[in-house]
């Protein structure tokens, strides 16, 4: 099964989470509010993250006081994304999570399907306004030019992010050139 891991047995006793432990988890959710994802789906991974072990559904809600019903979710959006797995241990049938911990491979995942997608629709809609600016008569010269500063500034962007997830290095050296100008 795609997605899945089988691990080996492994008889865990989970521990409540310490001071540093949860003001660590809360950060990550905390960054992942501010990114525009669910603060919980950072807090998630970031506790299966630190953990470094498979937990169950069960425990994630009981050490993050969260719903069954939310885990559910949370889970579900973060197996999506790729940044969380479903391992079965040997000799237990029920599901346990694991964290993506390859962070290069989770960022590029993230960018690959959100943020190269939002950055496009941004340049397609510049260059639309751009469009509709020179047939307007009443849009000046100087207001068109801003607009295709946007427009480049959005291709600079979208352009970096294929050259990072082509080679997991980010240049933005060719945004600096537009606002030297």
């Amino acid at each position: 099964m795609k997605g899945y891991l089988w691990a080996p047995s492994a008889a865990t006793q989970v521990k409540e989470p310490g001071n540093w432990e949860s003001m660590a988890v809360d950060a990550v959710g905390n960054v992942i509010e501010f990114w525009g994802f669910k603060r919980n789906q950072g807090r998630v991974w970031a506790f299966l993250y630190l953990r470094d072990e498979a937990l169950s559904a069960a425990e994630l809600e009981r050490d993050l006081d969260l719903s069954k019903g939310g885990v559910s979710m949370l889970i579900r959006d973060l197996e999506r994304w790729g940044v969380v797995l479903r391992v079965r241990m040997q000799g237990d049938s029920s599901w346990r999570y694991r964290a993506e911990t390859d962070l290069l491979q989770m960022a590029r995942r993230v960018i690959e399907e959100r943020e190269f997608a939002f950055i496009s629709r941004i340049r397609t809609d510049l260059v639309e306004a751009r469009k509709l600016a020179e047939q307007d008569p009443s849009a000046t010269k100087a207001k068109i030019d801003r607009i295709r500063r946007m427009e480049l500034l959005a291709e600079a962007t979208e352009k970096a992010l294929a050259v990072f997830l082509k080679t997991s290095r980010f240049d933005v050296g060719a945004m600096f050139e537009l606002f030297r100008t």
